[in-house]
Formats: C-alpha cells, structure tokens, sequence
C-alpha cells in the first residue's frame, strides 16, 4: 500500500506547485525594494527561487569595495552554493524591487532533486544555462568596450528575447550600480546612458523604457 501511495505521489509531482506554493521545508518571503535576503558570511542553508520581482547579487572585498556579480529575475534560483558544501554565504542579496520568494531548505532542495527527474533536469538546465551567461559576461568583460558592456546589461535587465517581449520597462537602477556592474565610472555610465537617451534606445517614463534598438550598440563593430 504505502509502495503504491510513493509511486502516486511521485507520479503527480508538479515542479511548478513545488516552487509556488509553502510545504514541508518551503516558505514564501514578500519583501519590499532594497531588503536584505542574506548577507555575505550568513549561514548558507537554503536555495531561493524568485516567483516575482529582481534580486541582486553583490559581494564587497576585505578593502570594502563593492561589487555586482549578478542581477535575477523572475524564474531564476539564487543561493545554491549550499548544494555544493558552502557553509557561509559569499555574497549578498538584495532585492532590486518588491520580490516574492521561494525559500527552500538545502535538505528538502537535495530531496527533491534526487527523487523528481523532471525538477532535477530544469534545475540543472538553469544552472548550465546560467554558466553559459557567466561566460558570456566573462568575454565582454575582457574584450568589449563599456558602452558595449553597459548596452549589454541594459538588455539583459529588460529580459530581451525572454517571452517575445521587445520593449521592457525596468525598475529603476542608479547609475552607481550601473557602474559597478559595467566595471566602469559613474560619469562614463551617465555619458552613455544620456546618448542612448538622445538616440532614442532608452527613454524614461517612471521607469526605464529599453527598446530593441540598443541591440544595435551591442552588435556594432
């Protein structure tokens, strides 16, 4: 009976079920802009998944310089470094805008990836998906000018090519951030950001409006 009951159990699994709604080992945070999710050098213990909102990923060197290795969105994990055996977090999240998020503890994460095949392959594809990105970030870092690199990450902050969307509204970014994240000053961010302004690939309307002719900085020899 109970043998019968697992094979049902496991049979109706939903991946989409498992990552939105609370269970044994799973909560939902709300949490407003600019809210800390953990801090580097917290306790690494839970995968997190965001069902609604932007996280962004910073880590700050022993000198106190600040760094933005990552910006997630909607859809994406963050905070799995526990799965491999990290004790303290190495980075900081903090949310972007208001989020709602999936806190899932590291033992019911490694659960569900070892029973459940069909969340095992999203995870990994994510993750595969995701290195790819860092490798692309790791090119353009090297060998693209920063307007190149700012265009880029514009794009990416407006999930270009996600969806079919186009032209996205974004939350707003300081320009500071930008910088860091570009790897560049605040004043070259401002130069920029004002000349995709005056050719029309941005505009602003309460948020930042990025339309698909950025694209065209970006693919410019």
């Amino acid at each position: 009976m109970k043998s019968t009951e697992l094979r049902r159990k496991i049979k109706n699994f939903d991946p989409d079920s498992f990552l939105t709604k609370i269970g044994e080992g799973r909560t939902v945070l709300s949490l407003s802009k600019k809210r800390t999710v953990f801090a580097q050098g917290d306790p690494s213990d839970a995968v997190f998944y965001i069902q609604q909102g932007k996280v962004r990923l910073s880590v700050v060197s022993k000198a106190g310089k600040v760094a933005t290795i990552g910006v997630f969105n909607a859809g994406d994990f963050f905070g799995e470094g526990c799965l491999a055996g990290q004790a303290l977090r190495r980075a900081s999240a903090i949310t972007m805008t208001d989020c709602s998020l999936m806190r899932i503890e590291h033992k019911t994460m490694l659960g569900v990836i070892h029973r459940e095949s069909e969340f095992s392959d999203r995870f990994v594809s994510y993750l595969l998906a995701r290195n790819i990105r860092y490798e692309e970030d790791l090119v353009d870092q090297l060998f693209n000018s920063s307007e190149k690199r700012l265009a880029r990450i514009l794009l990416l902050l407006a999930r270009f090519g996600k969806e079919g969307q186009k032209d996205t509204v974004i939350p707003k970014v300081s320009q500071e951030i930008l910088a860091k994240m570009v790897g560049t000053t605040r004043s070259r961010v401002c130069f920029f950001m004002n000349r995709f302004r005056k050719l029309g690939f941005i505009d602003y309307n309460g948020g930042m409006e990025v339309h698909s002719s950025l694209l065209n900085v970006v693919l410019h020899d």
